[in-house]
């Protein structure tokens, strides 16, 4: 028996690729009303430009009307501040792989919020559990009745970039998370249109777990000079079959990649995940990949 997802509006927080991409999906095919927060005006302004051009193209291509993309465009707004979302059913985090930055927020949000409120944490490689933890009222512990509501509502959320277009989502389960939790999260992902699949909360779930070794030890192919960039990115596609090589891959930001490797690195003490010095490099000269417009590859501004 399907469940109900009860998310008469949603909340997202942070409006970059990833913000953005779950606003899109959650306004277009769940249909709901989204309230989008970021601090930084200029991301806002970024990611509402690409809305409106994603909507665009859609349009373009015949996958929606033009009146249905502007039903789609009205149900997103923006909110100044946190405590605007106190009236949503859900909010998705979405900023970057900090575990701090992440604890600060959902430390917010449960002092803002309603206490029904599901609290999703985008987040690819982060403990939910930690996450979970920073919810407890002060004054509360992890026992008292007020700490375990609080905690029962968060909720792994993986969307996979970029959202509009991939299909999956991973389902993560902190250990305090509650049943209704998880079937509730789990319906709206699918309200989205998306297929999903569950892991438990071990660092990096389980894509990131057997993607990022393996960008990392093409990169680490290429800091060796055992093989060229093209010659790299050729033998896996040609090869294996993939669509894209692991040094292309670096599309999905190379700051992300080598955040995710380090939280598997810490998190396992396993030797196999220490990340490749040409990758911190590459993070050191702010050469991200797409967002940057260089990384591995070059890529023009459009």
């Amino acid at each position: 028996m399907s469940v109900a997802h009860g998310v008469r509006r949603l909340g997202v927080i942070g409006a970059g690729q990833m913000g953005l991409g779950i606003a899109f999906v959650s306004a277009v095919h769940a249909k709901v009303p989204v309230l989008l927060h970021d601090k930084s005006a200029a991301q806002i302004k970024s990611g509402l430009s690409l809305m409106d051009k994603l909507l665009a193209k859609d349009v373009s291509k015949g996958k929606i009307t033009q009146e249905a993309a502007k039903e789609a465009r009205d149900r997103v707004a923006v909110v100044d501040h946190l405590k605007n979302l106190r009236d949503v059913d859900m909010v998705v985090e979405a900023v970057s792989e900090n575990l701090a930055l992440k604890q600060g927020i959902f430390r917010s949000l449960s002092a803002e919020l309603s206490p029904k409120t599901i609290l999703a944490t985008n987040t690819s490689s982060i403990s939910i559990t930690k996450i979970a933890a920073s919810t407890i009222p002060e004054g509360k512990t992890a026992s008292d009745p007020e700490g375990r509501e609080s905690t029962s509502r968060v909720v792994g959320l993986h969307f996979f970039n970029p959202v509009p277009v991939m299909k999956l989502v991973e389902l993560i389960a902190a250990v305090q998370t509650s049943k209704e939790t998880l079937d509730r999260a789990r319906a709206f992902a699918i309200a989205c249109g998306k297929e999903v699949t569950s892991s438990q909360d071990v660092p990096g779930f389980v894509a990131n777990a057997l993607l990022m070794p393996f960008i990392n030890e093409a990169i680490m192919c290429l800091e060796k000079g055992i093989a060229t960039r093209d010659d790299i990115d050729k033998t896996l596609k040609l090869g294996m079959n993939h669509p894209m090589g692991p040094l292309q891959l670096g599309h999905i930001g190379l700051d992300t990649c080598l955040a995710v490797q380090q939280t598997l690195y810490t998190g396992t003490g396993d030797s196999k995940y220490r990340p490749s010095v040409l990758l911190e490099r590459m993070v050191d000269a702010q050469w991200l990949g797409k967002k940057s417009g260089k990384g591995f590859y070059d890529y023009p501004s459009e």
